[in-house]
């Protein structure tokens, strides 16, 4: 999938409106903590992916660096889980970056763990608590149809 660069040299940067779109749905019901977890997780997915949706890195008046973040907002929705399983296979449909989080990741120890417990399931079988996509602002507004802003 190709991606809209919003870097086009190293001294001008794309602002609002961005071009692309940065959504993340959550199942309903997750506890807060289980929410905020696979939000970072899933947001890291997409960092990683698409580097060049990541900004430069901030500066303080005294010095200080601090890492670099994302340049745009990330759309954080929630859905029932039926919704999430129709937003993973309108994702892949289109091609667009896509990163999921499975009720399973809660209980494994690590990375290895995470994909073997992923890999142990058929796509369509998958138990979705949050799946991450990038991708044209209409396209994803499409994907995710179904989910609604997170409260």
């Amino acid at each position: 999938m190709e991606t809209t660069p919003l870097l086009t040299d190293q001294s001008e940067e794309v602002g609002p409106p961005w071009p692309t779109k940065i959504a993340v749905v959550l199942r309903e019901g997750l506890l807060p903590w289980q929410e905020l977890n696979v939000t970072a997780f899933l947001g890291s997915a997409i960092a990683a992916a698409v580097p060049e949706l990541v900004g430069r890195p901030y500066e303080d008046a005294d010095g200080t660096r601090y890492l670099a973040m994302f340049r745009q907002p990330v759309l954080v929705l929630t859905a029932p889980g039926d919704v999430l399983a129709t937003v993973r296979r309108r994702a892949l449909e289109r091609g667009l970056p896509t990163a999921l989080f499975t009720a399973d990741l809660f209980t494994t120890g690590g990375d290895a763990e995470n994909r073997a417990a992923v890999r142990a399931v058929r796509g369509a079988d998958l138990d979705l608590v949050g799946i991450a996509l990038h991708g044209p602002k209409n396209a994803v507004d499409k994907v995710v149809k179904g989910s609604r802003m997170h409260p």
